[in-house]
């Protein structure tokens, strides 16, 4: 269906959009009609990571103005429930996305003159690995696992090593996501055989590190990684689960118990996150994120894109749709 765009209210914005990215959660939605417990109930417009500019503001916006470049915090929350008053808006149960215009101006985050489009539109998903790190509590000099070098899985490498992580270990199935991991500055990888006992690999793992990980941050969910996670972190260490890819698993809960293994979860971003994730990338503490991006799609061919992300057609890792003809800047 078509909708009209109404002008901007005197709190928000009037912006088009020229990049987006085809995440995982997205395709969730598309194939499943769910992403973890949510279950869709009613139409959504997929295409949560998005950048843009501005075009039209409204008169109380003062730090944004027509022409601007912006990387685009999809979820709105209510901003008076008791999670939005704590600034953990990311858990309020009114929580919207801005797929229709106008935008709320404090949601959209103006880009540095030197980082693209692109790389703006890739600000969501760094965004989820700079909070599952924040949550995980990596600092300087941790030794971090994770699980999956998928999209979130390569966002939360480069988050963990901005933030000082001294050691970190990837692990996927795919050999070419490991590639992409390595040009990314991963220290080591790891590419897990599926039909090996989960013992055998933990071994392999703590041979790899060296140790046993301080912090594991499971980016798939599955059960297999679930349980990894928990297997092989140390004891008084920390799992936390950033994938959602399966909504019931069996772990290994009495392991963790036993040896105080925090078992946390995360779900896309708080406060400050969305600000955090584009200061690294300006100051140039992340780098090499284009590296993520293995295909372009025009607008007119979105459903081959998803089918491709889906798929994993072609080596695919992230994949961009262009809304206009696609612009370097």
């Amino acid at each position: 269906n078509l909708v009209t765009c109404v002008f901007p209210t005197h709190i928000s914005c009037l912006c088009t959009n020229l990049v987006g990215g085809g995440g995982g959660s997205d395709i969730s939605i598309l194939t499943k009609g769910r992403l973890g417990d949510y279950i869709l109930d009613k139409p959504l417009i997929t295409g949560h990571e998005s950048s843009g500019v501005i075009v039209k503001v409204g008169k109380n916006v003062c730090n944004l103005a027509t022409g601007d470049r912006v990387a685009i915090e999809p979820g709105v929350p209510c901003r008076y429930c008791t999670f939005c008053k704590a600034g953990r808006y990311n858990l309020c149960p009114d929580l919207r996305l801005c797929s229709i215009p106008p935008h709320a101006a404090d949601f959209c985050h103006k880009l540095p003159d030197h980082v693209s489009l692109e790389e703006g539109a890739l600000m969501e998903p760094l965004s989820v690995g700079v909070r599952a790190c924040r949550r995980a509590g990596v600092s300087l000099g941790s030794k971090v696992l994770i699980t999956g070098a998928g999209p979130v899985g390569l966002v939360t490498l480069l988050a963990a090593q901005a933030m000082g992580a001294a050691n970190v270990l990837i692990t996927d199935l795919a050999k070419h996501r490991l590639e992409t991991a390595k040009l990314l500055g991963a220290h080591n990888t790891l590419e897990v055989d599926p039909k090996e006992d989960e013992k055998a690999t933990v071994k392999k793992i703590h041979e790899i590190m060296g140790c046993a990980p301080d912090i594991t941050i499971d980016c798939c969910g599955y059960e297999a990684t679930t349980r990894l996670a928990i297997l092989s972190t140390r004891s008084g260490g920390r799992v936390l689960v950033a994938g959602l890819a399966s909504t019931d698993v069996k772990i290994p809960l009495v392991n963790a118990l036993a040896r105080e293994v925090d078992l946390i979860g995360t779900f896309t971003y708080g406060l400050e996150d969305y600000p955090a994730s584009l200061a690294l990338m300006a100051s140039g503490k992340i780098k090499n994120i284009n590296c993520l991006i293995t295909h372009h799609f025009d607008l007119k061919d979105a459903p081959k894109a998803f089918e491709t992300a889906q798929k994993g057609l072609d080596g695919a890792i992230k994949v961009m749709i262009h809304c206009q003809p696609r612009d370097s800047k």
